[in-house]
């Protein structure tokens, strides 16, 4: 109902095109020790991702949330407004 109002996707909507896109993605930090698992998506289309593994502890971190994962996953659907990192 909201999609035919507005013209736009709920996050429930989008869900599953960020996780296909999240698995897309998980080999290139798979390949360096890490991982990340999908939290959710707030109503402003943030999506929370938490890094796990090597790339949990990385100081790299944000720049691969952002420079990476964020641009692939906007790519993938640009509903996406942002990724956010959570922390454990």
């Amino acid at each position: 109902m909201a999609e035919e109002i507005t013209g736009k996707k709920t996050a429930a909507e989008i869900e599953p095109i960020v996780k296909e896109a999240i698995d897309m993605y998980r080999p290139q930090l798979q390949a360096d020790g890490g991982d990340m698992e999908f939290v959710s998506i707030d109503d402003d289309m943030n999506v929370h991702l938490r890094l796990t593994g090597a790339c949990g502890s990385c100081p790299m971190a944000t720049l691969t949330i952002k420079m990476g994962v964020e641009r692939y996953l906007k790519d993938a659907c640009p509903e996406v407004n942002s990724v956010v990192q959570e922390m454990f």
